[in-house]
């Protein structure tokens, strides 16, 4: 059975836009992937048509079928994390084993002070 898992070095999961995360992969899967993908990605949530962005990108080409490593990424400055009544803006970083279909999401938040905008009526 394959594992995968992708978190923050130090933990944490709440950050200011623009900050410098870094990030720890861990693999263990039933055969070699030819790349391995580190993903930044946004995608709406709620009623209506979700939508989907990938940020930015870093490859691991020609891995072997476990192992670790580490990597860096800036954070863009927008857009914020938010919730509202009908929608909401989330945050993620997944790592993703190509060819295939393997893959594991670890959330996170961006926003001004390191916290989600709450968004209410007018």
């Amino acid at each position: 059975m394959s594992r995968m898992h992708v978190e923050t070095t130090d933990g944490q999961t709440r950050f200011e836009p623009g900050a410098e995360i870094h990030v720890r992969l861990e693999w263990d899967l039933e055969r070699e992937p030819d790349t391995l993908e580190l993903r930044l990605v946004w995608n709406t949530a709620g009623k209506g048509t979700a939508d989907l962005d990938v940020v930015e990108t870093v490859r691991f080409d020609a891995p072997m079928s476990h192992g670790d490593r580490t990597a860096s990424m800036r954070l863009p400055d927008s857009p914020y994390s938010f919730s509202g009544k009908l929608i909401s803006l989330v945050w993620a970083l997944e790592l993703v084993a190509l060819p295939g279909r393997e893959s594991t999401r670890h959330e996170i938040l961006i926003g001004p002070g390191a916290r989600e905008v709450q968004l209410t009526p007018v």
